[in-house]
């Protein structure tokens, strides 16, 4: 085997983690600003039965999933005004094996609520709109991204 072709494939088994993880990263940002903000907030059709049904029918159909998540936190601010809490988290969340933040500032967030005493695969949901700080998992440590949302406070 020639120097050039092991110095490859050691590169390769070297740097393959740290893409796939870079890779999984990404997605995680991209879903969040997708699923999770909603700025301006989009008005859906009476048909839908209220925002957070229309909202939930849509994150299910992105996460191709037919699981009907209890809870959903969707944050109706620019972008850049929550992004901008995930550029020093000094906090590491265990539980989530993430770093994690509280933001200084309250936000307006529509909390979807899957009915109560339906089972996982029925989507019916209940909207109520709050204006909370929230609890953040952030990308890294430094000049990191929101990729989730613990809670609120």
């Amino acid at each position: 085997m020639t120097p050039v072709v092991t110095w490859l494939l050691v590169l390769q088994l070297v740097l393959r983690p740290s893409l796939v993880t870079g890779i999984k990263m990404e997605i995680a940002i991209k879903n969040f600003r997708t699923l999770h903000v909603d700025y301006p907030m989009v008005r859906y059709p009476k048909g839908f039965l209220g925002y957070c049904n229309g909202l939930m029918a849509y994150v299910r159909g992105r996460l191709q999933d037919w699981y009907c998540p209890k809870v959903h936190y969707v944050v109706h601010a620019p972008w850049e005004g929550i992004r901008k809490f995930c550029k020093y988290s000094e906090s590491f969340c265990e539980n989530y094996n993430e770093y994690c933040t509280l933001t200084q500032s309250s936000f307006p967030i529509t909390v979807c609520t899957r009915g109560s005493k339906q089972p996982p695969t029925s989507c019916s949901y209940n909207s109520t709109l709050t204006n909370q700080r929230l609890y953040l998992l952030c990308s890294s440590k430094h000049n990191a991204e929101p990729i989730g949302i613990i809670g609120l406070y």
